[in-house]
C-alpha cells in the first residue's frame, strides 16, 4: 500500500461559502470543513488520506495560535514513518507568510504542499478542486521536499512566492527566480531545484514555537515621500523588538525615517531593510546602518526577524 498523505485544514477562500452562488467576492471564507472538500472531488478518492481540521478562518485573520496548532501537526505527522507528505488547505492573503514560516522552522526532508482557491467553494466553477488534485501531484512526486505552494497549476517555492493579484486565479508569482515547476495533466513537471531547508538556528525550534505565551513584537513601516519617523518612535515607546522597514528601490530609506530607525537600533531595537517592489531583492551598500533583508518581502523578512528574537537567550 502506498504511503499516507495528511492533509490539514484551515479554512480560507476554498472553504468559503456564497448566499448567491454567482458571487465570488461576497463570500464568507472558511465555511466547509476540510473533509466534506475532499470529499466533493472525485479523483481525491484514490488517495490514502489523513484528515483534520486545524482551524476554520478566513487567512487574513491568521495568527500565532494556528501556527502553533499546524507546526505542531507537521512534526507530527513528518515524524511518521508511513506518511509520505503533508498537504495544507489554506487562503490566499497570508498563505506566503505560513509557508515561509513552516519553511523556516521545519525545514523538511519530506514534502509540505499548501493550496488554496481564488474563488469559493460555492461558485459555479470552483478552483479549489482542481487545486487540491494539484497538490497531490506536488506531495506525492518521487524526490519532493521542502514547503511549497501550489495554485493555478503553479508550484512555488515556500521562499519566494508572493500574492501579486487581487482577485485572478493565478494570484502568485514566485518573482525573478521563477516557479519550482507546473502541474500538466495530474503530473507535476519541475523546472528547478526544490527549496533547500533553511532551518533557523535555534535548538528545538519546535518545542520552544510550541510553548510561546507571547511572540516578539515585530512591526513593519513603510518608507515613503515625506516619511517621518513619529511612527517608529511610538513603536519604540510602546516596547517594539523589532522593525522591518518596507523600503523604496533598493532598499533606500527617507531620510528623517532613516534617523529615527537608526535611533531606535541604538535603544535595542532589531530593525531590517525590505524592498516595497515586488521585483527583485535588496542588495547591500558599504556603509548601510541597517541591514538589509535581501530577498526577503517585508512579510517574511518580519517572521524571520521574529524568529531570529524567538532563538535568542532571554534577557532579564
Amino acid at each position: 500500500m502506498s504511503k499516507k498523505i495528511v492533509v490539514l485544514g484551515t479554512g480560507g477562500t476554498i472553504a468559503g461559502r456564497a448566499s448567491d452562488a454567482m458571487d465570488t467576492v461576497g463570500y464568507v471564507a472558511g465555511q466547509v470543513g476540510v473533509a466534506d472538500l475532499i470529499a466533493a472531488v472525485p479523483g481525491l478518492a484514490q488517495w490514502p488520506l489523513v484528515i483534520e481540521q486545524i482551524a476554520q478562518l478566513d487567512s487574513k485573520d491568521m495568527d500565532f495560535s494556528v501556527w502553533q496548532s499546524l507546526l505542531a501537526r507537521c512534526a507530527y505527522w513528518l515524524g511518521q514513518d508511513d506518511v509520505q507528505g503533508v498537504v495544507i488547505t489554506h487562503g490566499t492573503d497570508t498563505l506566503e507568510e505560513t509557508a515561509f514560516f513552516l519553511h523556516q522552522v521545519l525545514a523538511p526532508a519530506k514534502p509540505v504542499v499548501l493550496t488554496c482557491a481564488m474563488r469559493p467553494a460555492s461558485a459555479p466553477a470552483p478552483d479549489g478542486p482542481q487545486n487540491l488534485l494539484d497538490a497531490m501531484a506536488v506531495v506525492s512526486a518521487p524526490s519532493a521536499t521542502g514547503v511549497t505552494v501550489v495554485c493555478a497549476g503553479v508550484v512555488h517555492s515556500a521562499v519566494d512566492v508572493q500574492k501579486v493579484h487581487t482577485y485572478r486565479l493565478d494570484a502568485f508569482s514566485s518573482g525573478d527566480d521563477g516557479p519550482l515547476g507546473y502541474v500538466e495533466a495530474t503530473r507535476f513537471r519541475r523546472v528547478r531545484d526544490w527549496p533547500l531547508p533553511t532551518a533557523i538556528v535555534m535548538p528545538d525550534a519546535i518545542e520552544k514555537i510550541a510553548s510561546i505565551r507571547q511572540w516578539p513584537r515585530v512591526d513593519i513601516v513603510t518608507s515613503h515621500a515625506g516619511a517621518d519617523g513619529q511612527l517608529v518612535r511610538l513603536l519604540v515607546a510602546d516596547g517594539v523588538q523589532g522593525i522591518v522597514v518596507a523600503a523604496t528601490g533598493n532598499g533606500t530609506v527617507h531620510t528623517v525615517l532613516s534617523q529615527a530607525l537608526v535611533a531606535a537600533q541604538a535603544q535595542g531595537v532589531k530593525v531590517l531593510r525590505a524592498t516595497r517592489c515586488a521585483q527583485g531583492r535588496v542588495l547591500e551598500v558599504a556603509g548601510d546602518p541597517i541591514s538589509a533583508a535581501l530577498g526577503l518581502s517585508p512579510v517574511k523578512a518580519r517572521i524571520a526577524l521574529m524568529l531570529a528574537l524567538l532563538g535568542e537567550p532571554a534577557h532579564h
